[in-house]
């Protein structure tokens, strides 16, 4: 495995990239997985991008918290097979006096929907440009993401298509504790305590398709969440591609919906989400 600070595409170029900030976990561990086997497959290199965007974070304390693991990182990514890490410091991601960034257009499903885009505002604006950069610095052919935030997922997914890139956008599924709990390099920071409150999430979650309309959806899941002591930012069920409101609360949708919740827990702001599949309309 090799390891980079500085782009190299005689190396990196046509590779499936998984882009992360370090803190590896094992939902991390299964996209990692999934690119070494595409990559083995199509023939070319697999590579980890392990780069903390100081871009999309709205506090500084959120930043300074956000653990620094690169030795069992790198361990981890060994251990999934994969051939590169790329590594660079944010000079090589933003070179001073160099713009880099300023051309890059923000997608409106970052922005519009009301989820991520109303508590961390400008946060997807980082994203977009980080990942922006990661796709200039390796040249990747494929790129794999997960689906524990969808919305990150969705805006990648539209600002590719708009800036006419040929990549593929591959999304893996969300992996969970035992618990249920969604895997998310916050939970290190996460208490015992706070932990299991916090499984009262994806409860939640997975308790909004038990009943028949998007309307009961959101109340039951804003019931199980207030029984565990849980605030929510939000709790919501949303059409799965525009991620906006529904026309109608009381009636089945006609488009593949999300149940998405976010919520501070014990000090921690976790996000979460699954299809909304109720079963009267399985």
């Amino acid at each position: 495995m090799r390891v980079l600070q500085f782009p190299d595409l005689n190396l990196t170029k046509g590779c499936v990239l998984v882009p992360t900030m370090g803190a590896l976990h094992g939902g991390h561990e299964s996209l990692m997985e999934a690119a070494a086997r595409r990559a083995k497959i199509e023939g070319v290199p697999s590579a980890v991008s392990i780069f903390v965007n100081p871009k999309q974070f709205n506090e500084q304390a959120d930043f300074d918290q956000y653990p620094n693991r690169m030795q069992e990182d790198l361990a981890m990514c060994e251990r999934a097979g994969v051939d590169i890490v790329f590594n660079p410091s944010v000079d090589v991601v933003y070179p001073p006096g160099v713009d880099v960034i300023s051309n890059i257009v923000i997608p409106d499903i970052a922005s519009k929907p009301g989820l991520e885009d109303r508590y961390r505002p400008g946060h997807f604006d980082g994203v977009c440009q980080v990942v922006s950069r990661l796709f200039d610095l390796c040249e990747p052919s494929a790129s794999v993401f997960g689906e524990k935030d969808w919305q990150q997922l969705s805006c990648i997914r539209t600002m590719s298509q708009q800036q006419g890139r040929t990549l593929a956008v591959i999304p893996a599924e969300t992996v969970r504790e035992p618990s249920g709990l969604a895997m998310s390099s916050r939970n290190f920071n996460l208490s015992d305590e706070a932990r299991e409150q916090a499984v009262a999430i994806s409860q939640a979650i997975f308790a909004a398709s038990s009943v028949p309309t998007p309307f009961q959806g959101e109340s039951i899941m804003r019931e199980i969440l207030a029984s565990g002591g849980i605030e929510p930012e939000y709790a919501v069920i949303r059409g799965a591609r525009t991620l906006m409101p529904l026309e109608s609360m009381d009636q089945r949708p006609s488009e593949p919906c999300r149940a998405l919740i976010a919520a501070n827990v014990g000090g921690v702001r976790l996000i979460d989400n699954a299809p909304w599949t109720p079963i009267a309309y399985a």
